[in-house]
């Protein structure tokens, strides 16, 4: 089930399963891995919650690939802080780290169950990815996180000062140059929510 290849790519990683003695867990977000309540595997029935929590990819018992979790946030999923300020190195990564481990192309001799779950992991692994890159969206999703949500396209109803001072944000990002630049940006916006 596990081709030498996903084996070795998973050991460079340090993602092995914590179910092989001595690997870490999937994922190092904490607060993913202290949640209760982990569903049942689709596959075997087996609870692939254990020590990982609910921050699993694939059953521990039978390895299948599990559904996606639909609560997880981009952020937690492309294990990044909650903030407008994001390594795009890292994130960069983690997004080529996932999608060696979840893209179609690896699952093609899988069960069509698996082969469903893995386009919908791709998919959510791609729209995260390009939702935190870009400095626009990824605020943009922050507020949304945070209940406030701006539709894209629409001004009906909002005020001319609100529209001149989302229009200066957008201008102060674009023109972002130097931490000092988006470490004001970074208080303005935390200061707004």
């Amino acid at each position: 089930m596990w081709g030498g290849r996903a084996r070795a790519l998973l050991r460079v990683w340090g993602l092995w399963p914590a179910w092989v003695p001595g690997r870490r867990p999937l994922s190092s977000n904490a607060a993913s891995q202290a949640r209760s309540n982990s569903p049942r595997c689709w596959k075997c029935g087996g609870s692939p919650g254990g020590p990982m929590g609910e921050d699993v990819l694939f059953c521990p018992q039978c390895r299948a690939l599990q559904p996606p979790d639909p609560t997880r946030d981009y952020f937690s999923l492309m294990d990044c802080n909650r903030s407008f300020r994001v390594d795009t190195t890292k994130l960069q990564h983690r997004y080529q780290q996932l999608q060696r481990l979840v893209h179609p192309d690896f699952f093609s001799r899988r069960s069509q169950t698996e082969k469903d779950f893995s386009e919908k992991h791709s998919t959510l692994v791609n729209d995260a990815y390009k939702t935190l890159l870009a400095p626009l969206s990824r605020g943009l999703y922050l507020l949304k996180l945070h209940g406030i949500e701006i539709s894209e396209g629409t001004d009906d109803e909002m005020d001319k000062q609100f529209l001149v001072e989302i229009m200066e944000f957008n201008e102060k990002l674009t023109e972002a140059q130097s931490e000092a630049a988006m470490n004001e940006i970074e208080s303005i916006v935390a200061v707004i929510l």
